[in-house]
């Protein structure tokens, strides 16, 4: 098994099986919602799609943010925190960074992952041992970020296999901080200080059993369910 890293959506290849990570923070959003009983996760490209979305299903709980700040007219905004409580069966999320990616690897991977560090351990025990698995970092507006290396460069490690130079440069990454908070917070990111608690909430290592995975495409939307390691 060879095992890459994508720093951004725009390097990323076409691997049987891509893990998208935006650990700040739709990616921990998706698995805690899950692990909290959202029965699926739908991840918008725009906040339009997403309205129209519940419009048609006639139902679903609105959430999502743009630059860090919640959508205003939206039930939630893309805190992990405020999922942990199921207003419904389904969540429709539309974030800046993450959704996107979900959706660019549901259009190019057989297998879509989200990971996170929440649900580290789960999402890397899916892939390991596999086919090809490709590290997807939705980053910040197409950039590198450090956190979503550090979250990457776990995952990389716990996959074993064959690393890619860009897969070894994640480890290395994620090796040079004394922990996950310090990895998570070492971005120059200015959103990082609307971020608050959810910092140190996204750090918590392993802590969720689920594994996020695309089951379909359901119209522009990609429909994100829960299966355990």
């Amino acid at each position: 098994m060879r095992v890459h890293v994508a720093f951004t959506p725009a390097e990323a290849g076409r691997a049987p099986t891509a893990i998208v990570v935006d650990v700040l923070r739709a990616t921990s959003t998706i698995a805690q919602a899950l692990a909290s009983g959202y029965r699926r996760v739908l991840c918008c490209g725009e906040v339009e799609d997403a309205r129209e979305l519940r419009a048609r299903l006639g139902e679903g709980v609105l959430a999502g943010e743009r630059n860090a700040v919640a959508i205003p007219g939206f039930d939630l905004g893309n805190s992990p925190r405020e999922v942990t409580e199921p207003l419904g069966e389904t969540l429709i999320l539309t974030t800046t960074n993450g959704t996107r990616a979900v959706l660019a690897a549901a259009a190019s991977a057989e297998t879509v992952l989200v990971g996170s560090l929440l649900n580290l351990e789960a999402v890397a025990a899916a892939a390991r041992g596999g086919e090809d698995v490709e590290v997807v970092c939705a980053g910040v507006q197409g950039r590198f970020t450090i956190d979503d290396a550090y979250c990457a460069g776990r995952i990389a490690e716990l996959l074993g296999g064959r690393r890619s130079d860009a897969a070894e440069a994640a480890a290395r990454i994620a090796r040079s901080f004394a922990g996950p908070l310090e990895g998570l917070s070492a971005s120059e990111n200015p959103e990082h200080a609307l971020l608050g608690e959810d910092i140190a909430w996204c750090a918590r290592e392993s802590v969720l059993d689920v594994v996020p995975r695309l089951s379909r495409l359901e119209g522009a939307a990609a429909e994100i369910v829960s299966s355990t390691a």
